[in-house]
């Protein structure tokens, strides 16, 4: 066993005078060069003799073999090869074993099974890392083909199995409880045997007895999320990543693969956010595809450094939970200077600009804005993004992706804040000078000295800031807002300084900061003003968030489920920027063509009763003939047919008697039933409008699928097309709408000698019902000069 060790492993422990042996290199390795010197053995006469430089050939270890080889030659020309990995790898490779004596023998089925049974297995439910010692011996006549990698790791003889146990460090437990708390889930990925990743699991803490979690090995998560093509499918996954806890026997694939399936799940309401800890090589796809990789700084190779965005110089778990703290801390930071600076702002803007509309002069004047710009940028920032991180942030859940950076609660302390403040401030401007029986600065001379007046809503308004910049240091609605301020010595250090700097301002200012120097009480009552911030803060945060309804969608960003349809749709299909704006500009045409058919329907309603169904053509009628055009409706009330009827001489209307000329006025611009008696000539140009919609339509119709190359472009772009609200149906049999015997020419002297129509209301069209055109062939086009077609064109 001796030699076997020495010679497959290759880190070299060097012994440090007057301390404990400090072992450098792997520590599987280093662990198994302790396991000779514990037996009384010496290494390194072995290592002398056959030094590094002359081993023959080595088998590196990868996450394929799970084991590595080393073949040495020895003095009489054979050769003999050294392997060591995976206890229940190499012992299905082995078909011999050493007996107590050193003897080999046969190693049956049998023994392997008992090895696993009363060896392994118990090892691993203890937490040990096995691992299996082998040898082989070859002729050096002829020499092996060390290529043919099948046949040289096979026919082995077990030397031994070891236990090695990783201890876990005494801070782990109490981190990852930490990292549960804050609402992160913590998984192991390992390739030890799934007994030892169970028992090393439940020693961390991170699965418990009792809970519903998984535990499985490679081959079972493959079978799982893989199809029968051997596909992963992200549904299987789904179903297994949100209770998987612990993954044994993994190769890197598979832990890149459970990244990218946790990234990519749509299992949860919020995007994942994946943390990946590694420290080899083959961990550099799963580092470079999570979110945060952090690599490790000690036992990290350059590859798994490379695609990190963390090192961890300490090769430890707790700094994971320092770092979650920090980047918790920063975003609180922000967050609190954020929600100070806004209260600030919106009481000094207002205040400026009402006070000037009012009194036509600034409460505030503009060096005095300086100084309160000063307190609310530098010192604010300095005093609110220094503050130290503690560990009620890990007690919280984590933020979401899309969370606001101001929150209900954030807006809730703005608005209640600024209340406070104007109401005070302006109090103070409007009633201050009968509060403290002094002379009003309101309507002062332009070149005035400074008036007690105005200093003390100056003095007041910087007094509330200080108080509430206390306040901004909760932003999640805790009670105590004092909580920890001393350990934070910068923010105790502004506040007091900004505090005399005030005094001196006010005292020694003078004319440059338009101050007057107040007296004791004014300032105890200007310090007064500047406490109700800290009541009215606990008054604020009684107020639970569910009572204001309105805070409820303050500050968060549109979902994607109450997006628009086919805005929704624009994220999924392929489609390029011209096409897009051509498929948005024909639902406009359709919105139009909409429109004109509500005009239809208003001018149906209006009727009470007169519908006529039939078909027929138009045709030259005597003066005296009126000629009327049915709309009839169909089955859907948000659909109407057009079509053409010629009412017999004899036919009547449901109105006893037409109105005046004139008198609805708004209603005969209509395609419906011609009342009016003036208009019976033999081409009525109310139902050349129809001519005209029509033949819109058809030329739309025509033109629609013009320059679209691909049909399937074609249908991907214009299925909106296939809606009924929008088909254009040519199945109805052919109506024309004017005799086929009119010419152009009669056409236009008969519209130039008609009398104009009484109706001037053209712009009726103005509604959205959908419009379904019963007709496949368009009619004649009207004179170039006519009005009708000139309507036609804008049309």
């Amino acid at each position: 066993m001796r030699p076997g060790i020495s010679a497959s492993v290759t880190s070299v422990p060097p012994d440090k005078e007057g301390g404990l042996p400090k072992q450098v290199g792997n520590k599987t390795e280093c662990g198994l060069l302790g396991l000779v010197l514990d037996l009384k053995r010496d290494y390194q006469p072995i290592r002398n003799q056959i030094p590094e430089d002359k081993l023959y050939k080595v088998y590196t270890f990868n996450s394929v073999r799970k084991s590595m080889s080393t073949v040495i030659k020895l003095s009489d020309g054979s050769f003999r090869m050294y392997s060591k990995g995976a206890s229940e790898i190499v012992l299905k490779k082995c078909s011999h074993i050493l007996n107590e004596v050193g003897e080999s023998r046969v190693f049956r089925p049998r023994d392997k099974d008992e090895m696993v049974k009363k060896v392994i297995e118990p090892m691993a439910c203890e937490g040990l890392r096995t691992i299996c010692v082998a040898y082989r011996d070859f002729s050096g006549d002829p020499e092996p083909s060390w290529d043919d990698e099948s046949n040289i790791l096979n026919d082995l003889t077990a030397i031994t199995v070891v236990g090695i146990e990783d201890p876990v460090r005494p801070e782990v437990p109490d981190a990852i409880l930490k990292c549960q708390r804050a609402g992160i889930t913590v998984r192991m990925v390992t390739g030890d045997n799934i007994n030892t990743a169970r028992a090393i699991a439940i020693k961390c803490g991170i699965i418990h007895p009792g809970e519903d979690f998984l535990c499985i090995d490679g081959k079972e998560f493959n079978r799982r999320i893989r199809n029968e093509k051997g596909e992963v499918e992200q549904e299987r996954l789904d179903k297994v990543w949100p209770k998987l806890r612990v993954l044994a026997r993994s190769s890197p694939t598979d832990k890149h693969t459970l990244v990218k399936g946790i990234i990519d799940s749509t299992a949860t309401d919020q995007r994942q956010v994946v943390a990946v800890t590694g420290d080899g090589t083959n961990d550099g796809p799963a580092l470079k595809k999570a979110d945060v990789g952090f690599a490790m700084g000690i036992a990290g190779t350059d590859v798994a450094k490379e695609a990190s965005d963390i090192i961890l110089t300490d090769d430890n778990f707790s700094s994971i939970v320092k770092a979650v703290m920090w980047g918790r801390n920063v975003y609180d930071s922000i967050s609190k200077f954020l929600q100070f600076q806004l209260t600030v702002n919106v009481v000094a803007v207002i205040v400026a600009f009402t006070g000037a509309c009012i009194t036509q002069d600034s409460p505030l004047k503009a060096v005095q804005m300086l100084w309160v710009n000063l307190i609310m940028d530098t010192f604010a920032s300095l005093a609110l993004a220094t503050e130290p991180p503690t560990e009620s942030l890990l007690m919280r859940k984590p933020y979401g992706r899309n969370k606001p950076l101001i929150s209900s609660t954030m807006t809730k302390n703005i608005l209640g804040h600024g209340v406070y403040q104007l109401i005070l401030i302006f109090t103070l401007l409007f009633a201050g000078e009968r509060i403290f029986d002094i002379d009003s600065g309101r309507n002062a001379p332009l070149h005035a000295p400074p008036s007690e007046h105005y200093t003390i809503i100056f003095n007041t308004f910087v007094m509330m800031q200080l108080f509430n910049e206390i306040n901004a240091r909760k932003i999640h609605g805790e009670r105590n807002v004092f909580d920890g301020i001393f350990r934070n010595p910068i923010f105790c250090t502004i506040v007091f300084g900004t505090f005399a700097m005030q005094i001196v301002i006010v005292q020694f200012g003078g004319k440059p900061f338009s101050c007057q120097p107040l007296n004791l009480e004014k300032w105890m009552w200007c310090v007064f003003f500047g406490l109700g911030e800290l009541v009215w803060g606990q008054v604020i945060a009684s107020v639970p968030n569910s009572k204001l309804r309105f805070l409820r969608r303050a500050g968060q960003l549109t979902r994607k489920d109450e997006l628009p349809e086919e805005d929704a749709n624009d994220d999924n299909d392929e489609i390029d920027h011209a096409e897009r704006e051509l498929r948005r500009g024909q639902i406009l045409w359709f919105r139009g063509l909409n429109r004109i058919q509500t005009q239809i329907d208003v001018v149906n309603t209006f009727k009470s009763g007169t519908s006529f169904q039939g078909a027929g053509a138009l045709r030259r009628q005597s003066s005296t003939t009126s000629q009327t055009q049915d709309v009839t409706n169909v089955s859907s009330p948000s659909h109407v047919s057009l079509s053409n009827a010629l009412s017999s001489p004899t036919s009547t209307t449901a109105a006893t008697a037409p109105p005046t000329t004139g008198q609805f006025d708004s209603l005969w611009l209509c395609l419906g039933p011609c009342f009016t008696p003036t208009c019976a000539t033999s081409v009525c140009p109310i139902q050349s409008l129809d001519i005209v919609l029509i033949r819109v339509v058809n030329a739309f119709r025509s033109s629609l699928y013009e320059g679209l190359e691909k049909p399937d472009s074609r249908s991907s772009i214009h299925n909106f097309m296939t809606h009924p609200e929008f088909r254009i149906e040519d199945s109805t049999p052919n109506i024309p709408l004017i005799d086929d015997t009119d010419d152009e020419s009669a056409r236009r002297r008969k519209f130039s000698s008609q009398p104009s129509s009484p109706n001037k209301n053209n712009n009726a069209i103005d509604s959205g019902i959908n419009l379904t055109i019963d007709t496949s062939r368009s009619a004649a086009s009207s004179g170039p000069a006519s009005p009708l077609h000139s309507l036609e064109t804008s049309l």
